[in-house]
Order: C-alpha cells, then sequence, then structure tokens
C-alpha cells in the first residue's frame, strides 16, 4: 500500500486523481459498463487508492440516481478522499477530453457535410468493445457476487429484466437492495432504515419533468432551449450511455426539429467511437444546432444535474456507508447492478455483432484481451476501427 498523502488519509495526490481521470477520459473506450470496470481494476486493484466498500458506495448512488453512470463513480470516487474539490475536479477531468473530441467532430462534420466513414468506423470498433465490456462485466461479477446464492439470484433477475426490456430499472435496484438489507440486517422500524433517504428522494424528483416541460415549452433563444431541455436530460433519465438516446431523439429530433434522423444517427455513433461517456454525445448535438456554445450549453446542463445528485447524498452515503444495514443494502444493489451490466453486453451485442466478421473481430478482441494482457484497450479499439474501415466497403458492396 503507498504511503498516505498527510491530511487527508488517502494514498495518492488530488493531481494524481485529476491525472488519472483525464488519461481515463481520453482512452477510455467502451461506454458506460467499460468505464467503471476500470475504474475498479486501476484504483481499487492495481493502485488501491480506493476500497472496496467506497468503490461498491459510489456505483451503488451511481445507479440509483438519474444521468451517466460512470460520470458519477468518477465524482463519488473524487469526493472519497478530497471532498467537493476532488469530486469537482475528477468530474471534470473526465469529461473534459471527451467533450474536446466531440466538438473537433462537429467541427470536421459541419464543414464537410457528414462524416461517412464513421459507419464503417463503428463496424468495427463496436464488435471490439463488445470484447472489452464483456471481460469488464465478467471480472466484476466473479469480484463482487462471488458464491452468495442471494446476490446471484438478484444478479440473474437484474440481467434477465435488463435484456427484456433493454433499459435499467431503478426500481430493480432499490427492491434488491431493500431485499438483501431486511434479510441480513433486519431493521428495527423501516421509516428510520438506512435506504429511507434513497426512496424518500426518488418520488420527489417525479415531481420535477413537468417544470422542465414548461420552461421548454416557453418562447425563450435556441440556446435558453438547449440548457432546459438537455438539463432535464441529465436529470430525469435513469440508466447508463445508450438509455439517454431515446429521450434525446424524441426532443432533438421529433419534438423541436433541431436534426435530422440521418444527423441524429451520427450522433450516436460519434458517442461510441469517442472515448469517455457515452452521454457526450449532447456535446455534439448542441454543436449542430448552436455552434461551440450550444455544445457547451448542452453539455453543462447534462452533467450539472448528475453532479448535484451526487454530491448532496455523497456524505451521507461517505459517513454511514459502513453501517452493517447499508453494508447490505449496498451489496444488494450492488449485484443488481452488476447484473444489470452484464445483460446490457447481450442487449448491445444484438446491435453490434452482426455477421461473421463483427463476431471474428469479438473473439480476437477476447483471445488478445485474455492472453496478451500488455496490450492496451486503445490500441485494440484503433486495430478495430482499421479493421471496420477494410472490411465494411466490402460487405455494403
Amino acid at each position: 500500500m503507498p504511503a498516505q498523502r498527510e491530511g487527508t488519509g488517502a494514498p495518492y495526490s488530488l493531481w494524481d486523481l485529476v491525472r488519472y481521470m483525464t488519461k481515463l477520459g481520453t482512452i477510455g473506450f467502451g461506454g458506460p459498463v467499460a468505464l467503471v470496470g476500470y475504474m475498479h481494476r486501476d484504483l481499487v486493484e492495481d493502485r488501491k487508492w480506493v476500497s472496496e466498500a467506497d468503490y461498491k458506495e459510489g456505483l451503488t448512488l451511481a445507479q440509483l440516481m438519474p444521468g451517466p453512470l460512470a460520470a458519477q463513480l468518477a465524482i463519488y470516487l473524487g469526493y472519497v478522499h478530497y471532498g467537493i474539490t476532488g469530486a469537482t475536479l475528477g468530474g471534470v477531468a473526465f469529461v473534459f477530453p471527451s467533450f474536446v473530441m466531440v466538438v473537433a467532430l462537429g467541427a470536421a462534420y459541419v464543414a464537410y457535410g457528414g462524416l461517412t466513414w464513421m459507419q464503417a468506423v463503428f463496424y468495427g470498433v463496436g464488435a471490439a468493445v463488445i470484447g472489452i465490456i464483456a471481460l469488464s462485466a465478467y471480472k466484476l461479477t466473479t469480484k463482487s457476487i462471488g458464491k452468495d446464492r442471494l446476490l446471484w439470484a438478484i444478479y440473474l433477475v437484474a440481467a434477465i429484466i435488463t435484456i427484456i426490456v433493454e433499459s435499467e430499472i431503478v426500481w430493480v435496484f432499490l427492491i434488491s437492495g431493500l431485499l438483501v438489507w431486511f434479510v441480513r440486517a433486519p431493521p428495527r422500524w423501516l421509516p428510520r432504515g438506512g435506504g429511507a433517504p434513497m426512496v424518500a428522494l426518488l418520488p420527489a424528483m417525479n415531481v420535477l419533468p413537468a417544470a422542465c416541460a414548461l420552461g421548454a415549452s416557453s418562447d425563450w433563444s435556441v440556446l435558453a432551449k438547449i440548457a432546459v431541455f438537455f438539463a432535464e436530460a441529465g436529470a430525469f433519465v435513469f440508466g447508463s450511455g445508450l438509455a439517454i438516446v431515446p429521450f434525446l431523439y424524441g426532443g432533438v429530433v421529433s419534438q423541436y426539429h433541431w436534426l435530422t434522423e440521418r444527423q441524429f444517427v451520427d450522433a450516436v455513433a460519434v458517442a461510441m467511437i469517442t472515448p469517455g461517456p457515452v452521454v457526450i454525445t449532447v456535446g455534439f448535438i448542441g454543436y449542430l444546432v448552436a455552434g461551440f456554445a450550444g455544445a457547451v450549453v448542452a453539455a453543462l446542463a447534462t452533467f450539472f444535474p448528475c453532479y448535484l445528485f451526487t454530491i448532496i447524498p455523497a456524505p451521507y452515503f461517505h459517513k454511514h456507508g459502513k453501517k452493517h444495514g447499508i453494508v447490505a443494502f449496498v451489496d444488494g444493489c450492488t449485484a443488481a447492478a452488476i447484473g444489470t451490466i452484464a445483460g446490457a453486453v447481450v442487449v448491445l451485442g444484438r446491435r453490434s455483432i452482426t455477421d461473421l466478421p463483427t463476431i471474428a473481430i469479438l473473439v480476437v478482441t477476447l483471445l488478445v484481451l485474455w492472453k496478451v494482457k500488455k496490450i492496451p484497450e486503445p490500441a485494440i479499439v484503433a486495430l478495430a476501427a482499421v479493421a471496420g474501415l477494410i472490411v465494411y466497403p466490402l460487405i455494403k458492396a
């Protein structure tokens, strides 16, 4: 274990944290499932900066709150040893690199009338990403579920539900946490139990979308409408990564007609071929709608609510997270979360693994990750992109 930094109890400096989050946001491919796996591997297993308990608390909070999963986990892990400052700098460092990339792609898209090569790149990258996600899900499962029968039952139910409905359902996490809590550490009275504040917070949030919808319908400037719409997307959409896509489609294509269907599909492709959080596609969409100012407003409006939903309950989670009842609740939520991640592998795999070439890319990716561990994921993604550029035109010819 590295020596602890004086005054913080952390075995790393705030600058170390910022550098790590910047690097992950720059080269972390695979979407939220892979990104949370990287954080566990790097920060818990390899560097031992964060304890297993703190990681589980962060993952549970990120799953229970609306907004992008990986960004919220990065914010919480920054909070663990460096409070609000660590949460803020860690979150910004994680999101900023991918924001710069999508803005650059947005500028190229506008300048050159579309990115025709994107489908070919995503054809190869999508298959490789499924391999990266699958291995991350496997490692998380073996590490967190172990041989516990109750957690395995929750894990399998959550995975099956995710595969069937093709989205994450927050009540699955809550019910799972409550179940393990009641079985392993039955509270003497429910209203004051450890999970009550979190359960009470969720219905309160259901009142707010109507207010946002009312504001979005007002005759405001385009930037104001972008701010209101994307704030609603960040505040009220549960589930990670692609879960936000249907909501964005309904607003930017159907309601406001800011983008065409083709442009929206390209925006989703940009999210999938760039590192960092998938939700950063809001920066690309904002750029197409209102230039650089639109990109900045869309990104800030999307990520600021999830920042608040993380740092406000974080002190409670961090202070009381070691209590037996809370540990049981977190274990149940974590099992459901990892089951959902495993289910997401199947859901995304159906969309990306469509023929023999994509099957071959998937198998090669798994073999390389499993047997040749020195090759970094970004190198694998780059090779898959090259394979897509070569193979895709041939199969579409």
